[in-house]
């Protein structure tokens, strides 16, 4: 872990409040940042952390409390002086333009020039650069951004703060879209920068990467600071997250029923399903009130066989059925109709109309049953809104509110809220508690428990293995698009699924094309 080089702050913030219509954001916040630190914040949705780096990004301006910059008064009146301070965003949203190369998203403001023309050649020289020393020097410059993969763009917006020699680099959830590999190269880029004397905001739900990564910890509830300056390698679990929650545990799963009586057959069936470059040869079954969890790391293939199976990807060989009704790949209408739902990773650009009302975000699938004569009947999609908001306990429990107003756990539960008014018999979800803070996690883990002891058959994707283990009855390892092992949730431990993982394509080698029998019934000592 690397030593702050200065004990004297870099920057200071002291009783920054600021409130928006009916909601007090911030409440006398106060954090102080030390030059060559990684600095944590840490909080729950709603805490407060966007609002305050908002403020520091000079986003949003403070009611009230000031602001220091290497010991002199600052005033972040709009991002540009944020910037020419030396402070730079990564939102967890990133602000990228899709259109553009990554070498004008790098410099976009501070395009190369000369007598007033454009440099392309000296901007992508740069781009390479840097994108060298992040560790992807794959990435081309003059690729079009839109067509990179998350954790690639993730990877440009990095190279845009580096570009602007920033002294304070504000990361917000840098590690969500990425493998653990990734992660390894983001962590030694972030050394990198505080060994030169750059500070590091960093914000993540992943209180392992704290360990990991952060000098000192600030811990923000309801707006307020609730602690400060604690040493993040020595800090205790428990105490960082009964400061942000009250809880003493970070995940609190429902308790898992005996073995699900998988007599009457199982609900969805997938056989020999492939999608070209992304997963071979993939099969499974679900029975309904059983939840089954697929395991592996970002890149190994999981998202995209969700995806297929609710026919957003069209399949290259395979068969999906439901309830024995073989469906068409590609074809989303045919899928939802027969009662399959998926809650995709990305909620707010995949699944959530952001503008909009919670309750038109609710129906939006079921309108249907709200139409007579061609208009829609307001008041009853509302009700039946209602009553999903109630029974989620979706906070805060109005409906005509816009959606985009509403924390991560709020919104994860909205999307869920969707399907549970359509009935759906098959829920894919795809890192359903990415993004949410770990108060709200227990809350849809007892959902989604709650939806398989109802009949529902749920198949659940997670970055996060103890996740997996501890919602799944039974779970699939998938490594490089292939399935290489299968065994009941209880079964397994995290090392046993990382050895799998790890094992890939080996631990797979002797198994039939589609069974994973001989690999689930190794014994720990089995994998070298």
């Amino acid at each position: 872990m690397h030593v702050a080089e200065s004990s004297a702050p870099l920057l200071e913030m002291h009783g920054i409040e600021k409130t928006f219509p009916g909601v007090r954001a911030l409440d006398g916040v106060d954090l102080d940042v030390r030059a060559g630190e990684v600095h944590c914040l840490l909080g729950q949705n709603g805490a407060g952390k966007s609002t305050l780096i908002k403020v520091l990004a000079g986003a949003h301006q403070p009611d009230a409390g000031h602001i220091t910059w290497r010991g002199a008064p600052a005033s972040l009146s709009d991002p540009q002086a944020a910037m020419s301070l030396g402070i730079a965003t990564i939102y967890q949203e990133l602000d990228l333009v899709a259109g553009l190369s990554v070498a004008d998203n790098i410099f976009l403001g501070r395009e190369q020039s000369r007598f007033g023309l454009a440099r392309p050649a000296v901007a992508n020289r740069a781009a390479g650069e840097l994108l060298t020393r992040l560790g992807h020097p794959e990435i081309r410059p003059g690729a079009e951004v839109g067509s990179l993969s998350a954790a690639a763009q993730q990877m440009v917006s990095i190279a845009r703060a580096l570009s602007q020699d920033a002294r304070l680099i504000i990361m917000d959830e840098p590690s969500a879209v990425l493998d653990n590999e990734e992660v390894e190269r983001l962590f030694g880029v972030i050394r990198d920068l505080t060994a030169h004397g750059v500070a590091v905001v960093y914000i993540s739900h992943r209180l392992e990467e704290i360990r990991q990564i952060g000098d000192r910890i600030t811990v923000l509830k309801d707006g307020r600071t609730v602690a400060t300056g604690l040493p993040a390698r020595e800090t205790p679990t428990r105490e960082v997250i009964t400061l942000m929650t009250g809880r003493t545990i970070e995940y609190v799963f429902p308790p898992r029923r005996a073995r699900v009586d998988t007599a009457a057959g199982p609900l969805l069936e997938v056989e020999g399903l492939s999608l070209r470059g992304r997963f071979t040869d993939v099969s499974f079954s679900v029975a309904p009130g059983e939840i089954v969890g697929l395991a592996g790391l970002v890149g190994s293939g999981r998202s995209e066989i969700l995806e297929t199976v609710y026919g957003a990807r069209k399949a290259t060989a395979g068969t999906v059925r439901l309830a024995g009704k073989r469906l068409r790949h590609g074809d989303v209408g045919a899928a939802v109709a027969g009662g399959i739902g998926l809650a995709p990773e990305e909620r707010k650009s995949q699944a959530l109309l952001l503008d909009d009302s919670v309750y038109r975000n609710i129906s939006i699938s079921s309108l249907g049953r709200f139409a007579r004569g061609g208009f829609l009947r307001g008041g009853a999609e509302r009700a039946a809104a209602r009553e999903q908001v109630q029974a989620l306990d979706v906070r805060p429990a109005d409906v005509s509110r816009i959606v985009r107003t509403l924390s991560g756990g709020n919104q994860q539960k909205v999307v869920l809220a969707r399907w549970l008014l359509r009935d759906c018999r098959v829920l894919l979800l795809d890192e359903p508690t990415r993004g949410v803070d770990v108060g709200a996690r227990s809350e849809i883990y007892a959902l989604i428990r709650d939806l398989a002891d109802r009949g529902v058959a749920v198949v659940v994707v997670s970055s996060e293995i103890p996740e997996v283990l501890g919602l799944a009855d039974r779970v699939l390892v998938i490594a490089d698009g292939v399935v290489v092992a299968e065994a009941h949730a209880d079964e397994l431990d995290e090392h046993r699924v990382l050895d799998l993982v790890m094992e890939g394509t080996v631990a797979h080698a002797g198994a039939a094309p589609g069974t994973t029998g001989p690999t689930a019934t190794k014994t720990e000592g089995d994998v070298a």
